[in-house]
């Protein structure tokens, strides 16, 4: 069949009616996504190219996604973002994204200048900064809104995370059956759900074994990598730790540049173990043992939650879905 590439052509070819094609294009609710699929799949085919501004018009939807983060260019996010794409593609979306680099001002800026309409939906991991779940609890009223990873509990809205409490403590087992005693914890997220669960899967892994946490082992995430070097320095050489367990990947390169200026050796003075989705882990020498975190599929989960909220699917689903984290074994521990 040749000629004009219309509605009526799609509705033609797929064997369904025009007002089906028309609803599957405006991205529907009342339109199954297999069927969607299939008309866009065909309209890709034939170049069929609609009124943007018209449909959008007539939907008021900008099929525009926002995606806030702290950093692009960190790995756990842009395999996150990835997972997101994937699922935005096919509702036929774009996506647009934002980095906060942790300033809260600048979050709050961002969503507010959302506010008017500019896109259909948020997907954000909040800032990690200060706590500011007062100004959540009434965004998520006012915007489709799906929290993944740095989350804030108790609001009406989907929260994508991972197990942190529990694979914290299995970590910290892990570091005390290779015969760590005196184990430093390197503190991140500190104002955010995720950093909490961290370190309480720490501590109580240690209650568990007979040991205690000792304030002087703990040191909080600046940031300034400088600082932290100096922090993790001075931790080294005031109480000579024989295991650091670093919450966030940031501490990492500042660990091992401590201990190699100290002349501790990894993993016979001391074992380090990370929360990291660094793909070069494996090649710091020694190779680092992580917690990774199933980043890619946070992003494809929370993408899919902000679907089911903006087609008025999903009423009565448990919010909190929470993903498993993979404890990646390396020298960095080896006993």
């Amino acid at each position: 069949m040749s000629g004009e590439v219309n509605i009526k052509r799609l509705a033609q070819e797929l064997n369904i009616s025009i007002a089906t094609v028309s609803k599957a294009l405006n991205d529907s609710y009342e339109i199954s996504l297999k069927t969607k699929n299939r008309v866009w799949d065909l309209a890709k085919q034939l170049n069929y190219t609609p009124n943007p501004a018209a449909s959008n018009l007539r939907s008021n939807k900008t099929k525009t996604i926002a995606v806030i983060i702290p950093f692009v260019a960190n790995n756990f996010f842009s395999r996150a973002i990835k997972g997101i794409e994937e699922i935005v593609r096919k509702y036929g979306h774009h996506v647009l994204i934002y980095q906060t680099h942790e300033d809260i001002e600048m979050e709050m800026s961002f969503i507010n200048s959302l506010l008017n309409g500019r896109v259909d939906g948020i997907l954000t991991s909040v800032s990690s900064s200060e706590y500011n779940g007062d100004y959540y609890k009434n965004l998520v009223k006012k915007v489709p809104l799906v929290f993944f990873d740095r989350v804030y509990k108790n609001l009406d809205a989907y929260n994508v995370t991972t197990d942190d409490y529990e694979i914290s403590f299995d970590a910290t087992v892990h570091l005390i059956e290779c015969g760590c005693k005196k184990i430093a914890y390197l503190y991140g997220l500190e104002n955010l759900p995720a950093g909490k669960a961290r370190f309480s899967g720490f501590k109580d892994a240690l209650e568990a074994k007979g040991l205690t946490v000792d304030t002087n082992l703990i040191i909080k995430y600046v940031n300034d990598e400088e600082q932290n070097l100096h922090q993790i320095s001075a931790l080294l050489s005031l109480h000579q730790p024989d295991a650091l367990f670093s919450s966030i990947e940031e501490f990492v390169i500042p660990a091992y540049t401590a201990c190699k200026a100290l002349r501790f050796r990894i993993p016979e003075d001391i074992k380090i173990i990370s929360f990291s989705n660094q793909a070069t882990a494996h090649l710091l020498n020694p190779a680092l043992t992580t917690i990774t975190q199933p980043a890619f599929e946070i992003g494809r989960e929370a993408a899919i939650c902000l679907f089911k909220i903006l087609n008025k699917k999903g009423h009565g689903d448990n919010q909190d879905i929470i993903l498993k984290s993979t404890l990646i074994k390396r020298e960095s521990t080896s006993c």
